[in-house]
């Protein structure tokens, strides 16, 4: 009787839960270990944009080390290594390159093996915790916290802790390792055009704690700030501000946000200086001030006298003007080449935003350099001849530099 009675006690558990508290308890732990990688691991660590307490820092540290064993230093030189080589062959772990099916069904293993790499972590893994604790207890003994956490679970809620435990240890590799990585590289809304194939997931950036938001953490990867639209809601920048209003975290960088001056005649060095830290949004304000309006009274003009499929592929196109010609596939290059070689107007607009982006590019150039190639690109695109471009080149010069606020 007292063995079967240690069988029962072993199956159900020393503490006599509801269904509802174990799902409870299993939602809370999953979303406090995405929030330690979004904001300590991620925002704190690896882009160094917030700066936290000490003591919340260790609170988000040990917690990590009980429920995924993830190393600090290798979690953020893997980090650091994605966004140096992004869609490149040496991204540990691109869907681009490895394809959408491996990232998410192996992205873990991808992470493993980028960070056993110690190339990567002595190249990459500067300014990670190295004190006492971490080379003792959390580097040497990664597994011991996944142990503890397993065994006191199972000793807690019996057989239904090892569901718990199994669903915990799924949701960094599904959800981080897997969703963030790979469909966050392939599928979804893009704010701004960055040289990468990152993507907003969704605007509602709560179940990652934002950081579904990827496109714009590519545009921005300083900013403690993932919400960049007056209609995305970043969870984890809210906690930030619980936790600066605490004060136990101090906000570094967001970012900038540009503002316009109304009637503004010329350009100054101020003005080059906050074209240059917006550029990501004077390029998707040219994309949407000149580029689509353009095409749209193109394509409206023409659509009736062409054939069905000449008329879909004209359509189409408008997604090409936009993009970087790097990211466009034979498909795209063919119809925007077609377009272009068809349309003097489309094409006059998109060789002045080709030009507008040369000049950020311009390798060593000083501040007066760009103020007089700034100035050059207003002149010649007032005197084009296209309206809608001759509005863009007035509004460039009345931009002013605001800092992003909390």
């Amino acid at each position: 009787m007292e063995v079967a009675g240690t069988m029962l006690a072993l199956a159900t558990g020393l503490w006599d839960v509801s269904l509802w508290s174990l799902v409870a308890w299993t939602v809370v732990s999953c979303h406090v270990t995405l929030l330690a990688v979004t904001i300590y691991l991620h925002r704190s660590q690896a882009h160094r944009s917030v700066d936290l307490h000490p003591a919340l820092a260790h609170v988000f540290r040990f917690w990590l080390w009980m429920t995924t064993g993830m190393n600090t230093r290798e979690w953020v030189s893997v980090h650091r290594k994605h966004h140096a080589r992004c869609e490149g062959p040496d991204d540990p772990h691109s869907p681009q390159i490895h394809g959408i099916g491996k990232v998410l069904l192996e992205g873990a293993e991808l992470y493993r093996e980028a960070a056993a790499d110690p190339a990567v972590t002595d190249k990459f893994g500067h300014g990670t915790p190295d004190d006492a604790i971490e080379l003792h207890l959390y580097s040497r003994f990664s597994a011991l916290g996944l142990m503890i956490l397993a065994t006191t679970e199972f000793l807690l809620f019996g057989l239904a802790g090892i569901a718990v435990f199994a669903i915990q240890m799924l949701c960094i590799p599904v959800l981080a390792a897997g969703v963030i990585n790979g469909i966050g590289h392939y599928w979804g809304y893009r704010n701004f055009e960055t040289e990468d194939a990152a993507t907003n997931i969704v605007p509602f950036a709560a179940i990652v704690c934002g950081e579904e938001l990827h496109n714009n953490h590519h545009a921005y990867p300083s900013s403690a700030r993932f919400s960049l639209r007056r209609w995305e809601f970043d969870l984890g920048w809210a906690y930030l501000r619980l936790f600066s209003w605490l004060g136990l975290a101090k906000v570094r960088r967001v970012a900038p946000r540009p503002t316009f001056r109304e009637g503004k005649d010329g350009m100054d060095i101020e003005t080059v200086k906050a074209i240059i830290s917006s550029r990501l949004h004077v390029m998707e304000s040219y994309a949407q001030r000149v580029t689509r309006p353009v095409h749209a009274l193109e394509f409206k003009a023409v659509r009736d006298s062409l054939p069905t499929l000449q008329r879909r592929r004209l359509r189409r196109v408008g997604r090409d003007l936009v993009k970087s010609e790097s990211k466009l596939d034979a498909a795209g290059r063919e119809r925007l080449q077609e377009a272009l070689a068809s349309s003097d107007v489309l094409a006059t607009v998109h060789e002045y935003q080709a030009r507008l982006q040369a000049i950020w590019h311009k390798a060593g150039a000083n501040q007066e350099a760009l103020l007089h190639a700034l100035q050059d690109w207003c002149h010649q695109a007032e005197a084009s001849g296209v309206e809608r471009l001759q509005e863009f080149a007035t509004r460039l010069r009345g931009y002013e530099l605001k800092p992003g606020v909390m």
